[in-house]
């Protein structure tokens, strides 16, 4: 009698191109569970610094593993020449992961052939790359801009993260090195959003089928990410990664959503509930959203949120036009700029009271907290922004009337006169 079989989703993950490797180094580092990695270069030296299961050096002929000069065309007849080879070794795979920085050449030129092979051996294939940073030249954005396309026709989803939104989340002072780290550590969100929603066992578990249902042939996609912690930390995370300076667009009109709640064993079955139905509410009404929950002690009283949106209609979302529209987070913050004129009036005694608490303490707070976390720690802070702008105008109605009166005061001495 043969021995019974544990089945299980055998998913792979590609870094193509300098970007992708990196990527993948990264995702090894941190353990990312369940899954096979496959490192694709033309540069032999930069595959040797990888530990990744499966590394293939492709045009070897081509370029003599010096690499592709940033031209994709090199990198797309390089892969081309080798789908043999890479064909081997994603041949038996349920999902495989593309992941490339977009705007260089192996990884711009060889990420749709292998998400083709991909494709074409029944898998089911997730694109999540990078465009450039602006500094890195408009050559590379144009390349990139081609190459994302290019990929885009090849993949089931689709997720692009633009290296500049990185800038959103980070201080003044961060390095190129930091920067780039952090491109390596969204793209690796991406994919362990996903994967762990299938590998991870969980308090509300999911498996490859759920996830299939909603990433297949689902085309451009977006993802937030949402951490937070006290009081309303769920609902706050579920607000940070919706209104997240990495999404381009909105959510809304979303058919489908992966929705991944992490948190600690005092995570609350409210908590969950609260967060799911702000997600859904900015979905589309008959959105399908797969939900797991996955209990981890070891993000103490965090609360983590993933989001990723796919299925829009005309296979594209649509830019933001709503509160959270990254134009009004990404750091002008005009609603607290009114502060600064209040107290310009000359009176002596009381307006110096007031000038201190009114305008210089908000305006540090406000510039120090946009660029962490936008749109969303403002709601942490002050649990009603709304009112917190309307409070301006009172002081001033409040102020107005109490200066004229010491005017009329003032004016009642005959010296005065």
């Amino acid at each position: 009698m043969a021995a019974p079989q544990n089945y299980l989703a055998v998913i792979k993950v590609v870094g193509i191109g300098g970007g992708g490797v990196n990527a993948v180094n990264r995702m090894i580092e941190v353990g990312l569970k369940g899954v096979e990695f496959i490192a694709v270069n033309t540069d032999a030296q930069a595959l040797l610094m990888s530990d990744a299961d499966v590394k293939l050096d492709v045009g070897r002929e081509l370029t003599r593993g010096l690499g592709a000069g940033a031209d994709p065309e090199v990198g797309k007849k390089a892969a081309e020449d080798h789908a043999e080879e890479i064909e081997d070794v994603l041949r038996g795979a349920d999902m495989v992961f593309v992941t490339a920085g977009e705007g260089g050449g192996t990884g711009t030129g060889g990420a749709p052939v292998v998400a083709r092979i991909a494709r074409s051996l029944g898998a089911l294939t997730i694109g999540v790359v990078t465009r450039p940073f602006t500094f890195e030249g408009r050559r590379r954005s144009v390349q990139a801009d081609a190459g994302i396309d290019a990929l885009r026709a090849e993949v089931d989803t689709l997720i692009v993260i633009p290296n500049d939104r990185l800038l959103q989340i980070s201080d003044r002072s961060v390095s190129v090195l930091d920067a780039f780290h952090s491109a390596d550590q969204v793209l690796l969100s991406g994919v362990q959003g996903i994967t762990d929603l299938i590998t991870t066992p969980g308090l509300i578990n999911l498996d490859f089928a759920d996830v299939k249902s909603v990433m297949q042939g689902a085309g451009s996609a977006l993802m937030g990410i949402g951490f937070a912690r006290g009081d309303d930390r769920a609902v706050q995370a579920a607000e940070m990664a919706i209104s997240s300076p990495l999404l381009e667009a909105s959510i809304d009109g979303a058919h489908g959503v992966l929705l991944s709640i992490q948190g600690g064993s005092d995570l609350g079955l409210f908590e969950i509930n609260e967060a799911a139905r702000l997600v859904q509410e900015a979905a589309h009404s008959e959105a399908n959203i797969i939900f797991g929950a996955v209990i981890d002690d070891a993000l103490g009283d965090e609360v983590r949120v993933t989001v990723i949106a796919a299925g829009f209609d005309g296979g594209s979302p649509t830019v933001r036009r709503d509160a959270r529209a990254l134009g009004q987070v990404s750091g002008q913050a005009p609603r607290q700029v009114p502060h600064v004129p209040a107290p310009r009036p000359d009176a002596s005694e009381p307006v110096p009271a007031f000038v201190p608490s009114a305008a210089p303490a908000p305006a540090p707070a406000v510039t120090a907290a946009v660029p962490e976390v936008p749109a969303f720690l403002s709601t942490q802070a002050e649990p009603t922004p709304v009112t917190g702008a309307l409070e301006v105008p009172r002081i001033f109605t409040e102020g107005e009337p109490r200066r004229e009166r010491e005017r009329e005061e003032l004016d009642v001495p005959d010296f005065l006169k």
